[in-house]
């Protein structure tokens, strides 16, 4: 009992200080390192590492809620932080690389630029690789890149690792929302890569580990879509506040004595709650379905998936909701609810998030394919 509260009271003064910095962090527009070390004590950084490398293998559930209370505080805090999840996909390296890559330590900061994939040249023993790769999220506090070189088996892309010093980051994020996620370009001349250090993405992992059999593509999909629930919470906490205590510039009634207000926040909070209750079913469903032995059938793959892009659609409509109700007061550029609307949109234009994958799961609710690469 007592290291878990010590836990929380640590994950409470790192939710305190990044709601404190984040106009630092998106002047610079990115998490700088030291926050990054923070976010390793909370365990972010080794939730996907192997045991046998001195991971903690933190069950998918616990871990969304984490980046959904770090979203809650800052969106691209809680961007950055989710790809803490992206050591599922380096469980494909072989067992002597993995060895390599956690020789300092189970706390591994991964980023990669996966698209456009850029065609390598194959070489003997490993590939030749050049070209310039974007939205590499989380680059400037990076220990490890990824970039996509290829298609791998089943149609996935192939990736190659390499150390932050072998490639060179392109500062040229300049966008709205989630501004402070370090997003740049990643470049890479002439860099030769071991075999043994490329993988498929989604590939089979060469680990034997509960937390492997999660499907990955879904999971990249989930830990993305939790940020919008943060955002979310947020904004209608926000505006919850302002109904409360704000009258109207004009003079009119007080916020809260505003029937449509009082409607369209309710329905705004239903609709999240539900999309949050859904969220969680699923993912915990298919985890306990994987700790009994059963492992995951494609229509869990399928909730997986679905759940992440309603979550995701769910949580900008409520954002959108708590602004268009903040009123005048919303349209500063200081003010939370113009965060909240920035950060919550941009989640919304990723290609795990698209309308299409509405039509990806309906297709398999009445036996129809998807469209290849979904599940």
């Amino acid at each position: 009992m007592g290291a878990e509260v010590q836990s929380q009271s640590l994950l409470s003064e790192v939710l305190d200080e990044i709601r404190a910095r984040r106009s630092e962090f998106e002047a610079q527009k990115y998490v700088p390192r030291d926050m990054v070390e923070k976010l390793k004590k909370l365990g972010i950084y080794r939730a996907a590492t192997p045991k046998r490398f001195g991971g903690e293998q933190m069950p998918p559930a616990k871990f969304l809620a984490l980046i959904e209370k770090i979203s809650e505080a800052d969106g691209s805090t809680g961007w950055v932080a989710s790809f803490g999840s992206a050591s599922m996909y380096l469980a494909a390296l072989p067992l002597d690389t993995l060895a390599e890559v956690y020789a300092k330590g189970p706390d591994l900061v991964f980023a990669g630029g996966l698209f456009p994939v850029q065609q390598a040249e194959r070489v003997e023993g490993g590939w030749r690789v050049n070209g310039v790769w974007k939205f590499v999220s989380g680059c400037m506090a990076a220990e490890l890149f990824g970039v996509g070189i290829g298609v791998g088996a089943e149609g996935k892309p192939l990736v190659a690792a390499f150390r932050p010093e072998q490639g060179e980051i392109i500062e040229n994020w300049d966008v709205l929302g989630l501004r402070a996620t370090g997003s740049h370009d990643l470049k890479v001349t002439n860099l030769f890569v071991p075999d043994e250090w490329t993988f498929v993405r989604g590939g089979k992992p060469s680990v034997d580990e509960p937390l492997y059999q999660y499907p990955s593509i879904a999971y990249a999909a989930q830990v993305l879509a939790v940020v919008n629930l943060g955002v979310a919470r947020a904004a209608l906490d926000e505006l919850t506040r302002m109904a409360e205590a704000q009258a109207g510039y004009t003079g009119a009634p007080r916020m809260a004595d505003r029937a449509y207000l009082r409607i369209d926040l309710a329905k705004a909070e239903g609709a999240l709650r539900s999309a949050r209750a859904f969220f969680y079913e699923i993912t915990e469903s298919v985890w306990e379905s994987i700790m009994r032995g059963d492992g995951v059938n494609p229509k869990q793959v399928n909730l997986l998936r679905l759940a992440a892009v309603e979550a995701t659609r769910v949580g900008a409509y409520a954002v959108q909701t708590a602004y268009r109700l903040g009123g005048i007061a919303a349209i500063y550029d200081n003010h939370p609810l113009q965060l909240y609307l920035r950060d919550a949109m941009v989640v919304t234009q990723h290609a795990f998030m698209s309308e299409g994958l509405y039509d990806a799961a309906g297709s398999i609710f009445t036996g129809l394919p998807p469209y290849r690469g979904y599940i």
